[in-house]
């Protein structure tokens, strides 16, 4: 069963309309509900949602109806090749000791996944592409790590809920 969207996914899905274009080569990581890919797909024809489950890659796949997605099983950016004008990605944040739950623990701090995908998502990220990444207030030094990976970066909307606040940012 896919990942249900909740106020994390819905904030950083008001931001795909004004900074995706039909030029855009858009990759939507750890596509969950595939709720980013369909609406990055209203405004690209060259949407690739990946996944590490493979359950949700061939649900997601077969529910597509009309649009055109590319779906893809990898563990962040193990099975991609490709470089991307436009990537998504709203992790796994929560601070967990271990990652039991993939869709929910982020790791030490929260920030385990985020860390290993900012590693690595510079070289599948096109010279002038962005990344919009979803974070938490409990993810500590969220800042530092994206300044550690050489990025440059904006925090572009924020919302609270009741233990948390959540922030978009773009990154450069």
């Amino acid at each position: 069963m896919t990942y249900e969207p909740q106020e994390d996914s819905f904030l950083l899905l008001k931001h795909i309309k004004n900074n995706i274009t039909s030029k855009d080569k858009v990759l939507d990581m750890g596509t969950g509900s595939g709720i980013l890919a369909r609406e990055a797909s209203k405004f690209s024809k060259q949407v690739t949602a990946i996944d590490i489950d493979n359950k949700i890659i061939k649900e997601l796949s077969e529910k597509r109806g009309n649009q055109e997605m590319r779906f893809i099983q990898s563990n962040l950016f193990s099975n991609v090749e490709d470089r991307f004008n436009v990537i998504l990605f709203n992790p796994p944040y929560l601070p967990s000791k271990e990652i039991q739950h993939i869709d929910l623990d982020g790791g030490k701090n929260g920030t385990e996944i985020m860390e290993r995908f900012l590693k690595n998502a510079r070289a599948h990220l096109e010279s002038k592409g962005k990344i919009f990444l979803l974070c938490s207030s409990l993810n500590k030094d969220i800042e530092k790590i994206f300044t550690k990976y050489n990025y440059n970066f904006r925090k572009i909307d924020e919302t609270s809920s009741f233990f948390e606040k959540l922030f978009v940012y773009e990154l450069k």
